[in-house]
């Protein structure tokens, strides 16, 4: 296989670092947030045509799309969790969960799951907008989530190097991953649930086989610096990595072998670390966000 990557457009619009991106209710739309406490939503369609759907007074390093209500979850560092109705660009409703740092958001079902800065994970009950469960397992930053409906696991990544896994029906923690040798930034399970994909500020990506007791399968030196971010493609033959050394990398799901490296010599990438990523359904565009303030959109295709 050999790919073929070009720079389709760059968002500009954020006047600080962009630090998170979510696809929105339609596959050409998506969010962006950063820390100048900006929430713009995009049209893909529409190059560089952003509207500012929320503004909040401090950074935001997590956002999760809530599809069932077509709702925004925003994660205002040291404050806590806002919902946005991004059509009309009005906040719906708050909660102070936190004065630590926001890390992650996702949600699934009628659970949304916040990563916290002072290790804990809480379990907010969507419909209800209500805190559930306090899960602490570390007195490090919890960075990251990920979520495998078929085996109805949440895995966090923390900041003592290690993934948790916890069942997703009474939270208990089921397994201890000694993952890395250091933070765990990034987390990803493959779409069939078989393999979850680790990156950390250790320049590494691991790949852990889910049936076999989170045994692992690769260990990849993937990046000159800290792993930010890595996404499938939408049918999960390729995934890509972003990092603090300023690249992009999109590599083989199969095999994990490397197939091309997006950067600013080669491509007109990112002059600064690049710190998220969304692969899109709409012509299987990749997006990145960067600390430059921009986001780059990357049509990839196969030669």
């Amino acid at each position: 296989m050999k790919l073929s990557v070009q720079k389709v457009d760059t968002f500009s619009g954020h006047r600080d670092a962009v630090y998170a991106l979510v696809p929105g209710g339609e596959s050409q739309q998506i969010y962006s947030a950063g820390g100048d406490g900006q929430v713009i939503g995009w049209d893909l369609r529409k190059p560089d045509l952003g509207t500012l759907v929320a503004q909040v007074p401090a950074s935001v390093y997590a956002l999760a799309f809530d599809t069932a209500r077509g709702q925004l979850w925003l994660g205002q560092n040291f404050e806590g969790i806002h919902v946005i109705a991004p059509a009309e660009r009005r906040e719906i409703r708050s909660l102070k969960i936190t004065s630590a740092a926001i890390f992650d958001l996702l949600i699934h079902e009628n659970n949304a799951f916040a990563a916290l800065g002072d290790g804990t994970v809480v379990v907010l009950d969507v419909a209800g907008f209500a805190v559930r469960r306090h899960i602490k397992a570390s007195e490090r930053s919890a960075r990251c989530l990920a979520l495998n409906p078929l085996t109805r696991e949440l895995a966090v990544g923390y900041s003592d190097f290690t993934v948790k896994i916890f069942d997703l029906d009474d939270f208990t923690l089921k397994t201890v991953i000694e993952a890395h040798s250091n933070s765990v930034f990034t987390l990803a399970y493959s779409p069939d649930g078989q393999r979850l994909l680790s990156g950390s500020r250790d320049a590494h990506f691991k790949a852990w086989d889910v049936a076999q007791g989170y045994a692992l399968l690769a260990d990849v030196v993937a990046h000159l610096f800290a792993i930010n971010h890595l996404t499938f493609s939408p049918d999960a033959r390729l995934f890509a990595t972003a990092s603090m050394d300023k690249s992009v990398k999109i590599w083989r799901s199969a095999d994990l072998k490397l197939l091309k490296v997006v950067d600013r010599a080669r491509h007109a990438g990112h002059g600064t670390s690049v710190n998220k990523l969304l692969w899109t359904a709409h012509h299987d565009q990749l997006i990145s966000a960067s600390d430059d303030r921009t986001l780059s959109v990357w049509a990839v295709s196969e030669d």
